[in-house]
């Protein structure tokens, strides 16, 4: 229930790190980088210092890089120190709201009189997110533009301690078929504003023929809707009891699922996986409303790759359950990987489909 968060090839470097390259006579003394997608990035830098991705295969590349200390997301123990760094770099995120949230973390790192400096891409609102960057640090300029992007930079910055990941939270409610779960949201959480009409049809169907088992997996759990609500399901029909455990690429929605769990009672853990190459174990049914954009491009080889990775963690006769845009040719990665497909529901924009492993 996720798009995904911006992880880009290994060896490979988006436009937004190039730029900074190009100018990396901004960066002196001790340096964090918030928003990190490629950790071949920090071989090319002439400091150390702090490195954080909120997405989690990005985050444990991080952590390979010698000098450096890796941070996944906004939660991190390690960010907690503040105030030591004579350089702040933020990288502009999809989100709006999210970089208001990156932008005050940047200032709970800063030292006293630190410089920072924003990067982004022009197609992904570097434009406009200046007026944001304007409010924490008015005397900001552009000092370059390259690569299709903009960077910009501000001297003096006055730091602002005390940055809580909890300030961020947001509460709000899902409901379906007469049952309702609180659901916790964070800038940059896909959908946190409601419940979208794909995971409302995937739901639907689970009220009408569910997925059975003592332990279920959700994948691209987001903010932890399809778990929490499959378990209040459960009690208020008296049903056998399952723990969902999810797992989803993103800081953000780690963060939100765990309080969602825990504000409903649900049952289960929450991982941190790029896919499921991070967990272990197998589940009598895997339940998903995979992400299926990249930025603003379609991209469907993380369901591709989960299709293949669920031959191994799905039991003998369990049972796959996913909702997905019709348009996307997900009915044959189906049947390649797991059986023959049924689909359960259709309403024109999204197709729910189910296969059992044979």
């Amino acid at each position: 229930m996720q798009s995904l968060s911006g992880s880009c090839l290994p060896g490979s470097l988006p436009n937004s790190h190039q730029a900074l390259l190009k100018n990396r006579s901004l960066l002196s003394g001790r340096l964090a980088l918030l928003g990190v997608a490629s950790a071949h990035l920090l071989q090319e830098l002439p400091g150390k210092g702090l490195a954080m991705s909120e997405h989690a295969g990005v985050f444990h590349r991080l952590e390979r890089q010698e000098g450096w200390q890796a941070c996944f997301g906004y939660n991190d123990q390690a960010l907690a120190s503040g105030g030591s760094f004579d350089t702040v770099v933020v990288f502009l995120p999809k989100a709006r709201a999210e970089l208001e949230m990156r932008l005050a973390l940047a200032r709970s790192l800063a030292a006293e009189n630190a410089r920072l400096v924003l990067v982004g891409e022009k197609k992904e609102g570097i434009a406009g997110a200046i007026k944001q960057l304007k409010l924490v640090a008015p005397q900001a300029s552009k000092v370059d533009s390259a690569r299709h992007c903009q960077v910009w930079s501000a001297e003096g910055i006055k730091p602002a301690p005390g940055f809580r990941v909890q300030d961020w939270v947001t509460w709000g409610s899902a409901e379906c078929a007469g049952v309702s779960v609180e659901v916790a949201g964070m800038p940059g959480i896909f959908s946190h504003d409601g419940l979208d009409k794909g995971t409302r049809l995937l739901l639907e169907t689970l009220a009408e023929q569910p997925v059975t088992g003592d332990r279920l997996l959700d994948f691209a759990c987001g903010a932890g809707v399809i778990g929490a609500w499959v378990q209040a399901w459960q009690v208020a029909h008296g049903a056998s009891m399952s723990s969902v455990d999810g797992v989803d690429v993103q800081s953000q929605a780690v963060i939100c699922a765990r309080e969602t769990y825990q504000r409903n009672h649900a049952a289960g853990t929450i991982y941190a996986s790029d896919g499921l190459s991070g967990v272990d174990g197998r589940w009598s049914g895997i339940i998903s409303n995979p992400p299926f954009h990249s930025g603003v491009k379609t991209d469907t080889s993380m369901t591709e790759q989960f299709l293949q990775d669920v031959q191994r963690h799905l039991q003998p006769g369990g049972e796959l359950r996913l909702v997905a845009n019709s348009f996307l040719p997900y009915e044959p990665l189906i049947k390649r990987y797991i059986g023959r497909a049924e689909r359960l529901r259709e309403d024109g924009r999204f197709t729910v489909y189910r296969a059992f492993m044979g």
